[in-house]
């Protein structure tokens, strides 16, 4: 479905990754893990085209997107909830989702997506008309994700959707992250609690410097030393 092959991401200078190759099939949930500036989230950012890749290649259903614009990705299929939520704070709960549709025109179609994002987080249908950030830190990454879901991709990336949460709360989105990929949707999930995303997960790569060190069944990972000293505690 999603296939990314000896791909190098540089910033100016910065070789920040350093020929990834992983796939992703239809109806998984994969999991990147690794720390912080391992190349996680600008592999996101490039599938989604905000970012090219200076070398190497990525492929959705066997078509190209390396050089695609951000919006047609969205269109073609994939959706990115960013790290740190990127909500739009001056408009409303409702105007954030609805920017999450840019790519719909019709109307009943919208209205079907909404209630699909009120079915998982009941809480945005109660603040529709709230300015988005006055939401609390849950909220605003529930909104984020239903923002995400507005376009229905067939991948929805998730990048760090615990950040900064309460323990009960990243149990509440682990679990409707779980729901999101039971009614059918692809998932390319970055997460730092390594322990959660490798069990919600059916497969996994672990990223260091820029890139893959191990790949394999997240019970795989789950039984390696490396990972269960490096990422496990």
């Amino acid at each position: 479905m999603l296939s990314i092959k000896d791909c190098h991401i540089r910033y100016g200078h910065i070789h920040a990754v350093k020929g990834v190759t992983f796939d992703i099939n239809e109806g998984e949930i994969v999991t990147l893990i690794g720390a912080n500036g391992a190349g996680k989230s600008t592999i996101l950012n490039t599938i989604a085209g905000l970012y090219h890749p200076s070398e190497g290649s990525i492929e959705f259903m066997g078509e190209d997107i390396s050089r695609t614009p951000p919006a047609r990705i969205v269109k073609k299929g994939i959706s990115l909830s960013p790290e740190g939520r990127r909500i739009f704070p001056g408009l409303t709960v409702y105007e954030n989702l609805l920017m999450g549709s840019f790519i719909r025109k019709d109307r009943e179609v919208i209205d079907d997506e909404l209630e699909t994002v009120y079915n998982h987080f009941p809480i945005l249908k109660q603040r529709l008309k709230q300015a988005a950030g006055t939401l609390s830190g849950g909220e605003q990454q529930m909104l984020a994700i239903g923002r995400s879901l507005m376009s229905k991709p067939r991948i929805l990336m998730l990048d760090e959707p615990s950040l900064g949460l309460a323990p009960l709360l990243v149990e509440q989105i682990f679990k409707i992250i779980s729901d999101i990929h039971k009614e059918g949707t692809t998932i390319l999930l970055v997460e730092q609690k390594a322990y959660l995303a490798l069990e919600l997960a059916q497969r996994g790569y672990v990223i260091e410097t820029g890139q893959i060190i191990l790949s394999g069944t997240t019970s795989e990972l789950l039984r390696n030393e490396y990972v269960k000293n490096a990422y496990l505690g």
